[in-house]
């Protein structure tokens, strides 16, 4: 058995990295494990864009930490990045009919103007005047959020490993077979090729393989896949900013929400913030179902006529590790003495990244937690129900 100096973190993506940043700069050594390569080409973190935004509907933990997370990426992009990653190109949510309390867009318009946005109202004649390429026939009401955008997220990925490597973080390629216990004496991280590491602290940020890792939690972290699609417009300038910015479309009804022209490719990736289908991340398929790109094609004729008959040239099946709530699963094992899993994304954690590593260094270091209980480890009651705000069901 090897003993391995300070934190064994084991993945690498948006959760694992942020947490080996944030323990290096708190004065932990920290050796992070990954079946390579970084970032992973089946992980949940690599992808050309993620969104990034404040909007939570009523919930004013997830706003609250979606603002600093904001902050955080304008920070990385001056300080971090050799060149910017986050892309401030505004938000827009639309709805089809008008906008009601209790509505997605509606609670995520009153709770930023409560604390001192400017989201600014959109009536059916200004969807057709600013947004020219959505179909204001169908869309008649929503707003625009100015704080809002989209990360690369594969390059940021990239950068975050060569930044933790640059400071001293360890990244070794290596498949993690299982966790075991080993009696009082804490975790035992046991490698495919046979070899036992031990750590003074193991964190499991392994996304939608940690139930795999660590089969007591199969029944609280399911692996589910969600459709992504890039679409290649005949031109894309329309969809470029500013006439065409990050979206949702009635998205707690409809799940579906996208991106403007990519800045690299001019593709428009758009995908589904929906129920989703059951994937094992080890032997399950990862392909999106025909009945996913039928709904699609729906979507863009009714949502954006002129991309009805755009060619799709690029399918991805996404994997989210959900909760049955839908909050993070950030916390430190109740049995075993030195783990702390950090993993739950439920599809919504990446905008979240420069704010994921202090959360989960101060699980470590068992510090209180700024979300109280949310994020625990927690019992659920059949039937519990999901509370991401944009997500449809």
């Amino acid at each position: 058995m090897v003993m391995v100096d300070g934190t064994l973190i084991v993945g690498s993506g948006i959760f694992g990295l942020t947490t080996a940043l944030e323990l290096q700069a708190r004065g932990h050594a920290v050796t992070l494990l990954d079946a390579g390569p970084v970032p992973h080409p089946l992980a949940a973190s690599t992808d050309i864009s993620k969104v990034v935004r404040i909007e939570y509907g009523g919930d004013e933990l997830y706003t609250s930490l979606a603002e600093d997370a904001r902050e955080g990426w304008l920070a990385w992009n001056a300080e971090s990045f050799a060149t910017p990653l986050y892309h401030e190109t505004g938000a827009v949510f639309l709805t089809r009919d008008a906008m009601q309390p209790g509505g997605y867009e509606f609670e995520n318009y009153r709770m930023l103007m409560a604390r001192g946005h400017a989201p600014e109202r959109l009536d059916q004649a200004a969807i057709r005047q600013r947004f020219p390429a959505w179909n204001s026939d169908r869309y008649v009401d929503g707003y625009f959020n100015p704080r809002a955008g989209f990360v690369e997220s594969g390059k940021v990925v990239e950068a975050l490993a060569a930044l933790a490597r640059s400071r001293g973080v360890s990244l070794r390629e290596h498949r993690v077979a299982a966790i075991e216990r080993a009696g009082g004496a804490g975790p035992v991280v046991r490698l495919e090729r046979g070899e036992a590491l031990t750590a003074d602290h193991v964190v499991v940020a392994a996304g939608a393989w940690t139930p795999t890792l660590l089969p007591e939690l199969t029944e609280v972290l399911r692996p589910v896949g969600q459709p992504v699609f890039h679409v290649q417009p005949p031109d894309p300038q329309p969809f470029a900013p500013p006439q065409f910015v990050v979206f949702g479309a009635d998205s707690s009804r409809t799940g579906w929400y996208g991106f403007p022209a990519h800045p690299d490719t001019g593709v428009v990736k758009i995908a589904n913030h929906g129920r989703g289908w059951p994937v094992d991340p080890v032997h399950g398929a990862r392909e999106v179902p025909e009945t996913a790109l039928a709904a699609l094609r729906d979507f863009l004729a009714d949502t954006f006529p002129d991309l009805a008959e755009a060619p799709v040239v690029y399918t991805r099946c996404c994997l989210y590790c959900d909760t049955p709530d839908e909050h993070f699963w950030i916390t430190r094992h109740p049995e075993v003495v030195g783990l702390t899993v950090a993993a739950g994304d439920s599809g919504h954690a990446f905008k979240f990244a420069p704010v994921l590593g202090g959360l989960i260094a101060d699980a470590v270091e068992g510090n209180p937690s700024r979300a109280g209980d949310r994020f625990a480890w927690r019992q659920f009651v059949a039937g519990t129900a999901g509370q991401e705000a944009s997500r449809a069901r």
